[in-house]
């Protein structure tokens, strides 16, 4: 027997040490080269790491939710008579590898599993392997050939409407039982960095009703003349336009804090965070240089962002650097929240339901159409004043959609 030690590569952005996310092999395993073998969780993202070698699981090293050093052992294998073979490159684990050299051409052509790898993100190959389902027979439309989250639940809801449909269902079995559930990957860092955001930011939080009937006029007449269901537009676009223009008369709001040098950078450029809830957490890609997008260009960035955060074919780069946050719980959004700030920035707009309500108006009783704006800001730095000037400042562009457009 011959070991092979696969250290942990270099991840980039100056990572020294990464948290093992999951994986998707145990001792004992034949794996090939170029298999995925896991997933290493980052401050930004999960990343697939992926064999530099066709060997036999020997050892792990270590758990889900264990940190890892960069070059410290993460997998041990078992290369057989293959001892002599250079170790690859770290910067080849990463990352998809290049053909192998003619000079390995043999042990590639020893791989247990000659299948080409499937391509698709980290939290779909954990839901097919807990469906017990072979990714290679799920059709893929997305870019490359990988398969987006649409093309596993299409398939998905394919199996299972073909699979017991005579099959009387079997009663559910209630127990008293308690579920160990280690807190890992993504949900780690939400939870540090919302306690960490609760710890340090002393919240401001102001609630705005906000008449949104006009709005939503304009909204359904101009989806209604487009006629595209791809890119029909949500009140979000046209709120981030009102957030985009309020922000120039209120720049400090637009701003992140550097408590390591105590400075507060003030953004020219609006780098506006959407809150997304994911299957694995909650997740703000980014839409860069928003002020410079036009409504259907920001309505068509913010979808595209949302959708690759849900289905994990978001870039790092779209992860970071946002300098203020909208989010929203859609139709679950209550009449009131009270959003965390989205560190290192100074402000978070919340978006709630928005609800039919008679409201009098020049003394008469009409019904309108009202949605609730709750946003936290950091007291520290944006004064209640000005806090709630900009929210009244965003309010009455929507109420009055026109004004959103006006140069």
């Amino acid at each position: 027997m011959s070991e092979f030690v696969f250290k942990l590569p270099d991840l980039g952005e100056g990572t020294v040490e990464s948290e093992i996310g999951e994986w998707f092999i145990k001792v004992g395993d034949n794996v090939s080269e170029e298999d995925v073998v896991g997933t290493m969780m980052t401050d930004k993202a999960a990343i697939e790491v992926s064999s530099p070698i066709s060997g036999t699981v020997l050892r792990l090293g270590g758990e889900p939710g264990d940190i890892v050093a960069v070059g410290a052992p993460l997998v041990v294998f078992d290369i057989g008579a293959n001892a002599d073979l250079p170790a690859a490159p770290a910067a080849a684990v990463a990352a998809p590898r290049e053909p192998v050299a003619e000079d390995h051409t043999a042990v590639a052509a020893q791989a247990v599993n000659p299948r080409t790898r499937v391509k698709t993100s980290p939290a779909i190959r954990r839901r097919a392997k807990e469906a017990g389902i072979d990714l290679h027979a799920v059709p893929a439309t997305g870019p490359g050939g990988r398969i987006t989250r649409d093309d596993f639940d299409t398939y998905l809801e394919s199996t299972e409407n073909s699979i017991g449909r005579n099959e009387p269902r079997l009663p559910r079995e209630h127990g008293g039982g308690t579920k160990e559930i280690k807190v890992i990957g993504l949900r780690r860092i939400i939870a540090e960095r919302m306690a960490k955001a609760a710890r340090e930011i002393p919240h401001f939080t102001y609630v705005e009703e906000i008449d949104i009937t006009e709005l939503e006029a304009l909204r359904r007449h101009l989806n209604d003349k487009h006629g595209d269901a791809s890119t029909r537009l949500t009140l979000l676009p046209f709120l981030a336009q009102a957030l985009i223009r309020a922000l120039r008369e209120f720049p400090q709001c637009n701003a992140t804090y550097d408590s390591e040098r105590n400075v507060i950078l003030q953004h020219d450029a609006v780098h506006l965070g959407i809150a997304t809830q994911t299957r694995d957490g909650l997740k703000v890609p980014v839409v860069r240089n928003s002020e410079a997008l036009s409504l259907e260009a920001l309505g068509a960035a913010i979808r595209r962002v949302a959708s690759a955060a849900r289905d994990n074919s978001i870039r790092k780069n779209e992860l970071a650097g946002s300098t203020i946050t909208i989010t929203s719980l859609g139709r679950l959004g209550g009449i009131v929240s009270t959003p965390v700030i989205n560190l290192p920035e100074v402000a978070i707009i919340g978006v709630n339901r928005a609800i039919e309500k008679p409201v009098v108006i020049n003394g008469q009783v009409a019904v309108r159409l009202i949605m609730n704006l709750s946003s936290s800001f950091d007291h520290r730095f944006v004064d209640g004043y000005d806090a709630a000037a900009m929210i009244q400042r965003i309010r009455e562009m929507l109420e009055h959609p026109a004004t959103i457009f006006l140069p």
